[in-house]
Protein backbone atom coordinates (compact mmCIF):
# COMPACT_ATOMS: atom_id res chain seq x y z
CA UNK A 1 0.00 0.00 0.00
CA UNK A 2 1.50 3.38 -0.75
CA UNK A 3 1.10 6.39 1.51
CA UNK A 4 1.49 9.90 -0.75
CA UNK A 5 1.15 13.60 0.69
CA UNK A 6 1.67 15.20 -2.81
CA UNK A 7 -1.15 16.11 -5.09
CA UNK A 8 1.24 15.83 -7.95
CA UNK A 9 2.46 12.25 -7.23
CA UNK A 10 -1.12 11.16 -6.99
CA UNK A 11 -2.33 12.60 -10.18
CA UNK A 12 0.50 10.64 -11.72
CA UNK A 13 -0.51 7.72 -10.34
CA UNK A 14 -4.64 8.12 -11.10
CA UNK A 15 -3.96 8.73 -14.76
CA UNK A 16 -1.65 5.67 -15.12
CA UNK A 17 -4.76 3.80 -13.97
CA UNK A 18 -7.05 5.54 -16.10
CA UNK A 19 -5.16 4.53 -18.63
CA UNK A 20 -5.05 0.84 -17.68
CA UNK A 21 -8.74 1.12 -17.57
CA UNK A 22 -8.89 0.69 -14.16
CA UNK A 23 -11.72 1.99 -11.70
CA UNK A 24 -11.04 4.06 -8.84
CA UNK A 25 -12.93 4.25 -5.32
CA UNK A 26 -12.52 6.51 -3.22
CA UNK A 27 -13.21 6.61 0.61
CA UNK A 28 -12.15 10.49 2.16
CA UNK A 29 -11.89 10.81 5.45
CA UNK A 30 -10.64 12.99 8.12
CA UNK A 31 -8.90 9.56 9.82
CA UNK A 32 -9.15 8.63 13.37
CA UNK A 33 -10.56 5.14 11.61
CA UNK A 34 -13.22 2.89 13.24
CA UNK A 35 -15.44 0.04 12.19
CA UNK A 36 -17.76 2.75 10.14
CA UNK A 37 -14.43 3.91 7.71
CA UNK A 38 -13.37 0.39 7.28
CA UNK A 39 -16.69 -0.36 5.85
CA UNK A 40 -16.35 1.73 3.49
CA UNK A 41 -12.89 0.83 2.42
CA UNK A 42 -14.17 -2.69 2.56
CA UNK A 43 -17.27 -2.18 0.10
CA UNK A 44 -14.90 -0.37 -2.36
CA UNK A 45 -12.78 -2.91 -2.60
CA UNK A 46 -14.96 -5.10 -3.72
CA UNK A 47 -16.57 -2.95 -6.32
CA UNK A 48 -13.86 -0.94 -7.63
CA UNK A 49 -10.26 -2.18 -8.90
CA UNK A 50 -8.47 0.60 -6.81
CA UNK A 51 -9.39 1.90 -3.65
CA UNK A 52 -7.92 5.51 -2.71
CA UNK A 53 -8.29 6.58 1.08
CA UNK A 54 -7.82 10.18 2.17
CA UNK A 55 -6.56 11.26 5.59
CA UNK A 56 -7.70 15.28 5.98
CA UNK A 57 -8.64 16.85 9.08
CA UNK A 58 -10.06 19.76 6.74
CA UNK A 59 -10.41 22.92 8.55
CA UNK A 60 -12.76 24.74 6.46
CA UNK A 61 -15.16 22.36 7.82
CA UNK A 62 -14.60 23.52 11.30
CA UNK A 63 -16.41 26.72 12.96
CA UNK A 64 -15.38 29.12 15.71
CA UNK A 65 -15.27 27.00 19.20
CA UNK A 66 -15.04 23.95 17.38
CA UNK A 67 -12.94 21.25 17.96
CA UNK A 68 -10.56 21.22 15.38
CA UNK A 69 -7.54 21.42 17.24
CA UNK A 70 -8.84 18.75 19.08
CA UNK A 71 -10.16 16.35 16.51
CA UNK A 72 -8.69 13.16 17.40
CA UNK A 73 -5.30 12.13 14.96
CA UNK A 74 -3.64 8.39 14.81
CA UNK A 75 -1.89 8.81 11.54
CA UNK A 76 -0.06 5.62 11.96
CA UNK A 77 -2.76 3.03 13.36
CA UNK A 78 -5.12 4.47 10.25
CA UNK A 79 -2.24 3.60 7.55
CA UNK A 80 -2.02 0.11 9.56
CA UNK A 81 -6.59 -0.10 9.61
CA UNK A 82 -6.74 0.87 5.75
CA UNK A 83 -3.81 -1.66 4.56
CA UNK A 84 -6.36 -4.73 6.21
CA UNK A 85 -9.24 -3.47 3.89
CA UNK A 86 -8.02 -3.60 0.64
CA UNK A 87 -6.77 -0.07 -0.04
CA UNK A 88 -3.97 0.76 -2.56
CA UNK A 89 -3.23 4.18 -1.44
CA UNK A 90 -3.76 6.45 1.60
CA UNK A 91 -3.65 10.34 0.52
CA UNK A 92 -2.39 12.44 3.87
CA UNK A 93 -1.79 16.00 2.52
CA UNK A 94 -1.06 18.62 4.84
CA UNK A 95 -3.19 21.66 4.94
CA UNK A 96 -0.61 23.76 2.92
CA UNK A 97 -1.14 20.91 0.09
CA UNK A 98 -4.60 21.49 -0.06
CA UNK A 99 -4.57 25.45 0.79
CA UNK A 100 -1.39 27.09 -0.39
CA UNK A 101 -0.76 30.49 0.15
CA UNK A 102 -2.93 32.59 -1.46
CA UNK A 103 -6.09 30.11 -1.58
CA UNK A 104 -9.58 32.25 -2.86
CA UNK A 105 -12.01 29.63 -4.45
CA UNK A 106 -14.63 27.80 -2.44
CA UNK A 107 -17.62 25.53 -3.59
CA UNK A 108 -21.37 26.26 -2.14
CA UNK A 109 -24.21 24.21 -2.20
CA UNK A 110 -27.95 25.88 -1.98
CA UNK A 111 -31.25 24.36 -1.56
CA UNK A 112 -29.80 21.14 0.99
CA UNK A 113 -27.58 22.85 3.10
CA UNK A 114 -29.46 25.55 5.01
CA UNK A 115 -31.35 22.83 7.89
CA UNK A 116 -30.05 20.07 10.13
CA UNK A 117 -26.40 20.32 10.07
CA UNK A 118 -25.87 23.14 7.91
CA UNK A 119 -28.15 24.89 10.09
CA UNK A 120 -26.43 24.51 12.97
CA UNK A 121 -23.10 24.75 11.69
CA UNK A 122 -22.82 28.04 9.30
CA UNK A 123 -20.11 27.19 7.14
CA UNK A 124 -19.70 23.72 7.50
CA UNK A 125 -21.06 22.62 3.91
CA UNK A 126 -18.71 25.22 2.06
CA UNK A 127 -16.09 23.97 3.47
CA UNK A 128 -17.27 20.06 2.91
CA UNK A 129 -17.91 21.14 -0.62
CA UNK A 130 -14.80 22.73 -1.57
CA UNK A 131 -12.38 19.93 -0.25
CA UNK A 132 -14.64 17.29 -1.92
CA UNK A 133 -15.05 19.02 -5.10
CA UNK A 134 -10.66 19.56 -4.56
CA UNK A 135 -10.13 15.74 -3.36
CA UNK A 136 -12.75 14.58 -6.70
CA UNK A 137 -10.31 16.25 -9.37
CA UNK A 138 -7.17 15.38 -7.78
CA UNK A 139 -8.69 11.27 -7.32
CA UNK A 140 -10.96 11.24 -9.90
CA UNK A 141 -12.63 8.58 -8.66
CA UNK A 142 -15.88 6.60 -10.29
CA UNK A 143 -17.63 5.61 -7.34
CA UNK A 144 -16.63 7.59 -4.03
CA UNK A 145 -18.06 5.98 -0.80
CA UNK A 146 -19.61 7.38 2.04
CA UNK A 147 -21.70 7.07 5.34
CA UNK A 148 -25.46 7.53 5.87
CA UNK A 149 -24.53 8.94 9.32
CA UNK A 150 -23.56 11.72 7.46
CA UNK A 151 -26.85 11.44 5.46
CA UNK A 152 -26.57 15.13 4.77
CA UNK A 153 -23.54 15.35 3.36
CA UNK A 154 -24.25 12.70 1.04
CA UNK A 155 -26.85 14.35 -0.39
CA UNK A 156 -24.90 17.73 -0.62
CA UNK A 157 -21.88 15.96 -2.51
CA UNK A 158 -24.19 14.14 -4.76
CA UNK A 159 -25.78 17.39 -5.73
CA UNK A 160 -22.79 19.50 -5.93
CA UNK A 161 -21.65 16.49 -8.26
CA UNK A 162 -24.11 16.71 -10.44
CA UNK A 163 -24.78 20.53 -10.90
CA UNK A 164 -21.10 20.64 -11.41
CA UNK A 165 -21.12 18.21 -13.92
CA UNK A 166 -18.07 15.83 -11.87
CA UNK A 167 -18.12 12.39 -13.24
CA UNK A 168 -18.03 10.33 -10.11
CA UNK A 169 -20.69 7.62 -8.73
CA UNK A 170 -21.76 8.99 -4.97
CA UNK A 171 -22.97 5.85 -2.84
CA UNK A 172 -24.35 5.98 0.80
CA UNK A 173 -23.64 2.76 2.47
CA UNK A 174 -25.54 2.04 5.64
CA UNK A 175 -24.83 3.22 9.51
CA UNK A 176 -22.36 0.94 11.05
CA UNK A 177 -23.09 0.72 14.94
CA UNK A 178 -22.17 -0.91 18.00
CA UNK A 179 -23.56 -3.82 19.37
CA UNK A 180 -25.66 -1.92 21.92
CA UNK A 181 -26.51 0.72 18.81
CA UNK A 182 -24.33 3.63 19.34
CA UNK A 183 -23.86 4.66 15.61
CA UNK A 184 -19.84 4.43 15.45
CA UNK A 185 -18.39 7.79 15.04
CA UNK A 186 -14.40 9.13 15.84
CA UNK A 187 -15.68 11.61 18.28
CA UNK A 188 -17.01 8.48 20.41
CA UNK A 189 -13.62 8.89 21.77
CA UNK A 190 -14.37 12.21 23.81
CA UNK A 191 -16.97 10.27 25.66
CA UNK A 192 -16.15 9.10 29.30
CA UNK A 193 -17.93 5.47 30.28
CA UNK A 194 -20.84 7.45 31.70
CA UNK A 195 -21.27 9.75 29.04
CA UNK A 196 -20.70 6.66 26.67
CA UNK A 197 -23.81 5.08 28.27
CA UNK A 198 -25.79 8.71 28.15
CA UNK A 199 -25.04 8.75 24.47
CA UNK A 200 -27.69 5.59 23.53
CA UNK A 201 -30.57 8.24 24.10
CA UNK A 202 -29.52 9.09 20.12
CA UNK A 203 -30.49 5.13 19.02
CA UNK A 204 -33.30 4.90 21.34
CA UNK A 205 -34.52 7.81 20.30
CA UNK A 206 -34.53 6.94 17.20
CA UNK A 207 -36.11 3.27 17.72
CA UNK A 208 -39.00 5.21 19.29
CA UNK A 209 -39.35 7.23 16.20
CA UNK A 210 -39.20 4.05 14.32
CA UNK A 211 -41.96 2.82 16.68
CA UNK A 212 -44.30 5.60 16.92
CA UNK A 213 -44.32 5.54 13.04
CA UNK A 214 -44.95 2.04 12.56
CA UNK A 215 -47.91 2.58 15.03
CA UNK A 216 -49.53 5.13 12.39
CA UNK A 217 -48.26 7.99 13.96
CA UNK A 218 -47.42 10.68 10.86
CA UNK A 219 -47.84 14.59 12.32
CA UNK A 220 -44.46 15.56 12.00
CA UNK A 221 -44.92 18.11 14.91
CA UNK A 222 -46.27 15.72 16.82
CA UNK A 223 -42.86 13.01 16.75
CA UNK A 224 -40.81 15.69 16.75
CA UNK A 225 -42.14 16.68 20.26
CA UNK A 226 -42.45 12.68 21.51
CA UNK A 227 -38.62 12.64 20.52
CA UNK A 228 -37.18 15.68 22.09
CA UNK A 229 -39.16 14.75 25.37
CA UNK A 230 -37.83 11.71 25.16
CA UNK A 231 -34.34 13.01 25.36
CA UNK A 232 -34.86 15.80 27.33
CA UNK A 233 -35.15 13.06 30.14
CA UNK A 234 -31.54 12.12 29.85
CA UNK A 235 -29.93 14.87 32.19
CA UNK A 236 -26.38 14.51 29.84
CA UNK A 237 -28.23 15.67 26.79
CA UNK A 238 -27.91 18.49 25.32
CA UNK A 239 -30.55 18.92 21.65
CA UNK A 240 -28.81 20.97 18.91
CA UNK A 241 -31.83 19.79 16.36
CA UNK A 242 -34.68 16.91 15.85
CA UNK A 243 -36.31 17.15 12.26
CA UNK A 244 -38.02 14.67 9.73
CA UNK A 245 -37.72 15.60 6.28
CA UNK A 246 -38.24 14.55 3.10
CA UNK A 247 -35.53 12.32 1.63
CA UNK A 248 -33.61 12.65 -0.59
CA UNK A 249 -35.02 15.99 -0.66
CA UNK A 250 -34.85 17.35 2.61
CA UNK A 251 -38.04 18.68 2.50
CA UNK A 252 -39.79 20.10 5.72
CA UNK A 253 -43.01 17.99 5.81
CA UNK A 254 -46.26 18.50 7.72
CA UNK A 255 -47.74 14.73 7.86
CA UNK A 256 -44.90 11.59 6.92
CA UNK A 257 -45.92 10.50 3.22
CA UNK A 258 -43.12 8.31 1.37
CA UNK A 259 -39.71 8.31 2.64
CA UNK A 260 -38.25 10.14 5.55
CA UNK A 261 -35.36 11.16 7.52
CA UNK A 262 -35.13 11.31 10.78
CA UNK A 263 -32.54 13.14 12.30
CA UNK A 264 -31.16 13.97 15.40
CA UNK A 265 -28.14 16.20 16.89
CA UNK A 266 -27.19 16.03 20.48
CA UNK A 267 -24.66 16.90 22.51
CA UNK A 268 -23.47 14.81 25.13
CA UNK A 269 -21.34 16.78 28.07
CA UNK A 270 -19.45 18.61 25.87
CA UNK A 271 -19.56 16.25 22.44
CA UNK A 272 -21.52 16.55 19.67
CA UNK A 273 -22.92 13.13 17.92
CA UNK A 274 -25.38 13.12 14.91
CA UNK A 275 -27.44 10.05 14.28
CA UNK A 276 -30.50 9.28 11.71
CA UNK A 277 -32.67 6.43 9.98
CA UNK A 278 -34.30 6.31 7.20
CA UNK A 279 -38.03 5.47 6.85
CA UNK A 280 -40.61 4.99 3.92
CA UNK A 281 -44.63 4.91 4.37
Amino acid sequence: MKVINVIAELKEIVTSLKKQGKTIGFVPTMGYFHEGHLTLMRTAAEKTDYVVASIFVNPLQFGAGEDFEEYPRDLERDISLADSTGVKLVFTPGTAEMYPTGYATFVEVGQLTDKLCGGSRPGHFRGVATVVTKLFNIVNPDIAFFGQKDAQQALVLKKMAEDLNINVEIEIVPIVREPDGLAMSSRNKYLSSEERKSALVLSKALSLAQALIKSGARNTVELKREIINFISREPAARIDYVDILSFPGLKEIENINGQVIVALAVFIAGTRLIDNVILEV
